[in-house]
């Protein structure tokens, strides 16, 4: 099997990461970020066209004040810092989620710089910031119904907030859990999915290589009988 055109993470584990360290969890999350820069890099660097990172989910906005405002300062400093490194990789950034439950400092600081992204040919960098499946799926079945569109596969895809991306590939589950969480809820029909034992932190490039090893080696029919079975 070829090398994955689009891979999604689900970053879990920072805070428990934290924990085991006698550490607050922010130490966790700054440590996350650092773990998510150097795997972006990595992943690109290796050729694939497409990586989407789960950062925060809607659920997520309910943890305590001070988890929330760390992670939001943690965001000023990536969409600050982190945009002419992607623009001299010719890397679009984009970020799907409800950007309107984010400090209004935040969300537009998110969008102002990633619009400074638009255009990089190596690589699509997607992060899903409060952001959450089901209210993906229900916002893009209330637009169909305001315009009156009857919908397919491929239009209804086209309507959600992934819309214009390759097919999802292989979605990587850090931190021990074994699932979804809410996360690329349509996109992951066909997808292969890979769960790690290892905290986020602690994933390392090499953990990822054994990971897209993983997907090369399986066989993927959807749903076909191949030939001689």
């Amino acid at each position: 099997m070829s090398l994955p055109r689009h891979i999604a993470i689900i970053m879990d584990g920072n805070g428990r990461w934290a924990k085991r360290r006698l550490l607050p969890r922010t130490a966790g999350h700054r440590a996350g970020l650092k773990r998510m820069i150097s795997l972006t890099d990595h992943i690109f660097a290796r050729g694939i066209e497409c990586c989407t990172l789960f950062a925060l989910s809607a659920e997520n906005l309910s943890r305590p004040e001070e988890e929330l405002n760390a992670l939001y300062g943690l965001f000023r400093v990536y969409f600050t810092e982190q945009i002419p490194v992607l623009r001299e990789r010719g890397i679009t950034l984009r970020v799907i989620g409800e950007l309107s439950l984010l400090p209004a400092d935040v969300a537009s600081l998110i969008g102002e710089n990633t619009a400074k992204t638009a255009g990089g040919e190596k690589g699509t960098l997607t992060v899903a910031i409060g952001y959450g499946a089901r209210q993906d799926i229900v916002s893009a079945c209330n637009r169909a119904v305001r315009e009156g569109r009857e919908v397919t596969p491929e239009t209804f895809a086209s309507m959600l907030s992934t819309g214009g991306m390759p097919e999802l590939d292989l979605l990587i589950r850090t931190g021990k859990e074994k699932r979804v969480s809410n996360f690329l809820l349509y996109e992951a029909a066909y997808a292969e999915l890979y769960f790690s034992e290892k905290l986020f932190p602690d994933f390392t490039a090499r953990d990822l290589d054994r990971a897209i090893g993983e997907f090369e080696k399986r066989e993927r029919r959807f749903g076909r009988i191949d030939a001689g079975r």
